[in-house]
């Protein structure tokens, strides 16, 4: 597990935002999809209801907003943003129209790791301040529904949508991001996967 040199720039977290769309999913809801029911999905994974929403920008955008107005950062200052997701609206790039609809003048893209997304993306914005970055925008943000199969009792029950946003500052000394560990299993991507193509409404 790396730690991040003592001769690095630090990086810390200066705002955070949050955003669920208001349309809601319940367990009952499913009921009417699905062979499940409540009792199976709360006794198997503590979920009672899932947000269910359109596009991962509007999503990301709400979340982004409030991240940079906690921060209280002028926005000149961000010169990243990192979109975590494996559902954008554009397989051509969702985190530049991001970009433009907060009105950032800065470099944007997508990183996709999966669940595992966000905390790669921490990496990667504190490698982007290491080397001199003053503020990266930091986006996890899906809509898990638009590629979920509703007619799969085992998956549909666990994904929704929704967005979280933090602002990393450079900072003098190490920071809060002391260290990283990175690792992944390839070998067991046939467990739980989806293909490109394909929607089903709901």
């Amino acid at each position: 597990m790396p730690a991040v040199p003592a001769t690095s720039r630090g990086a810390r977290i200066t705002g955070w935002g949050s955003y669920l769309p208001p349309k809601i999913l319940t367990n009952a809801d499913l009921e009417k999809m699905v062979e499940t029911n409540d009792q199976w999905i709360v006794e198997r994974t503590g979920i009672r209801e899932r947000h269910i929403g359109v596009s991962t920008v509007d999503h990301s955008y709400e979340a982004a907003r409030f991240a940079i107005e906690r921060s209280g950062i002028d926005p000149s200052r961000i010169d990243a943003v990192i979109l975590a997701t494996i559902t954008p609206d554009r397989q051509w790039g969702s985190a530049p129209a991001l970009q433009d609809r907060l009105g950032l003048s800065c470099g944007a893209m997508e990183l996709n790791a999966a669940c595992s997304g966000f905390v790669y993306g921490l990496s990667v914005a504190q490698g982007l301040i290491a080397i001199g970055a003053r503020a990266v925008l930091l986006i996890g943000s899906d809509t898990l529904s638009r590629i979920t199969d509703w007619t799969d009792r085992n998956t549909a029950v666990l994904f929704g949508d929704g967005a979280g946003a933090v602002v990393l500052e450079a900072c003098d000394g190490p920071g809060e991001i002391l260290s990283w560990d990175m690792d992944a299993d390839g070998s067991a991507g046939e467990i739980l996967k989806g293909e490109l193509g394909g929607k089903i409404e709901i």
